[in-house]
């Protein structure tokens, strides 16, 4: 399934961006957003695409090099939260927009086979970075090796998950006596922890709890406070930065954040933009996406 960018318009529009100016793509993933960027731009302008994914940035440089008068355009191997070393490289100073679509993409949940998505069979990995080194946390070191209470409050505190304790009780209780390798294998834990009722919901089961070990080992929460700390200094007067959340732990922080900088950061809307019907029929994944931007006083 090819990734659909969420909240398109809404998002373009709400960066109101300047023929010329300098924008910042933080998740280009494959440049939904950033086509739409680069085709307002102009010649004059300059777009720099961040994303932790490999393969994600060269699909965005083989999508973006067919643009008519595009602008200049830099592809940037790292995590959004260091966004002032980066362009610190570009000897920018300051820039008129930034864009961080905090979803997790259609390939990566699909084709990545790093352990994303619960209905395929695959290596317990989950980190955004294709090709992690050694040092790296995954998934699979969290659930063989970190402590019950530890693995419980990741699933509390990143995804509400109800069953947390039952969960990582189980977890922990499996591999004492075998290593937890794959994503099924994570499935059976889970399904055998919770309650007959809570398996056959809308939502399934396994849902939070793998949330909850993608969002620890990239340090989702972390990486948008830093994202976050930086606008001030990043933007100029009038710069707008978009957030695009999807579940209510991200959204929660995304608000949080911004509401500790209203000295600085003005908000555009009163509440998150939310997609239209229409968008929700023809992609499902969006369901539960919201918008929250804010402009540089």
């Amino acid at each position: 399934m090819s990734h659909i960018p969420v909240l398109l318009k809404e998002s373009i529009d709400g960066l109101v961006i300047k023929k010329g100016g300098t924008y910042v793509d933080a998740t280009t993933n494959r440049a939904g957003h950033s086509v739409e960027i680069a085709k307002l731009l102009g010649k004059k302008g300059t777009l720099i695409c961040i994303d932790l994914d490999q393969t994600a940035l060269a699909s965005a440089k083989r999508k973006l090099k067919d643009i008519k008068n595009a602008p200049e355009i830099h592809f940037v191997h790292s995590n959004f939260r260091h966004i002032k070393e980066i362009l610190r490289k570009f000897e920018i100073n300051q820039i008129d927009g930034i864009l961080a679509d905090l979803g997790l993409s259609s390939q990566e949940l699909d084709d990545s086979g790093r352990g994303f998505s619960f209905q395929k069979d695959e290596p317990l990995q989950m980190t955004f970075d294709a090709h992690p080194d050694e040092d790296t946390t995954t998934a699979y070191d969290i659930v063989n090796f970190w402590s019950e209470s530890t693995i419980a409050d990741i699933l509390y505190g990143f995804a509400d998950e109800t069953y947390s304790r039952r969960i990582a009780r189980a977890i922990v209780s499996h591999r004492e006596n075998k290593t937890i390798k794959t994503t099924k294998e994570l499935v059976d834990i889970i399904a055998g922890a919770v309650p007959a009722i809570y398996r056959h919901r809308r939502t399934h089961f396994a849902t939070k709890t793998f949330q909850a070990l993608r969002m620890a080992v990239n340090d989702e929460l972390g990486s948008i406070n830093d994202l976050i700390e930086a606008l001030p200094e990043i933007l100029k007067t009038e710069g707008r930065a978009c957030f695009i959340t999807f579940h209510s732990t991200e959204d929660r922080t995304v608000k949080q954040g911004l509401r500790a900088k209203l000295d600085v950061l003005t908000p555009i809307t009163k509440k998150a933009i939310i997609p239209t019907d229409d968008e929700i029929n023809l992609n499902p994944r969006a369901r539960s996406a919201q918008l929250r931007i804010v402009e540089r006083i």
